[in-house]
């Protein structure tokens, strides 16, 4: 993966970003590795949005609390 500065990439943002699509650039701070440049299918996969995640089987066998949890939590944070 090649290198790249913050100040080069301010320079030439527009051509070094098109030449990002086929080779990725780590951009670096001061020598530091802050960031990569690259391509959008290198992006790692979206997570599973939370409403449709599947309960695991170790959570399907706790027993079912009759009520609304939120009162409790509600009284919880009034507290303090």
């Amino acid at each position: 993966m090649r290198k790249i500065s913050i100040r080069k990439l301010h320079e030439a943002t527009g051509r070094l970003v098109r030449e990002a699509a086929n080779e990725p650039y780590v951009v670096t701070d001061r020598g530091r590795p802050v960031a990569v440049l690259g391509p959008v299918e290198a992006l790692p996969k979206k997570h599973t949005a939370f409403r449709d995640r599947k309960l695991l089987p170790a959570f399907k066998r706790l027993p079912k609390i009759p009520g609304d949890s939120t009162i409790g939590i509600s009284e919880d944070r009034d507290r303090f």
